[in-house]
């Protein structure tokens, strides 16, 4: 059906974007990212410009050592095993 999201709800083709932008804009703020493809192909995603800032917020700046005690590591239970290996000659 013309103008209507091809193949998923939230995809169109390209054609269909441009004839009924408004609606692929409204769509983006309730329904979420839109998907506009081209010759069948994923070619961009039109998104709230919440969404945009969500996604492109920038993450606090740790150091690597703030970093690595974030991964909480020092509860991770490692054992060694008794193997030393092979014996090989050089």
């Amino acid at each position: 059906m013309p103008g209507k999201p091809t193949t998923h709800d939230n995809s169109w083709k390209l054609e269909d974007a441009k004839a009924r932008f408004s609606e692929v804009v409204r769509r983006a703020h309730s329904e979420g990212p839109q998907r506009v493809t081209v010759r069948g192909r994923d070619s961009v995603v039109v998104i709230s410009t919440e969404e945009l800032e969500r996604l492109t917020r920038a993450a606090p700046e740790k150091s690597f050592v703030e970093f690595m005690e974030g991964l909480g590591l020092n509860t991770l239970e490692l054992e060694r095993e008794a193997d030393r290996g092979r014996d090989i000659e050089l």
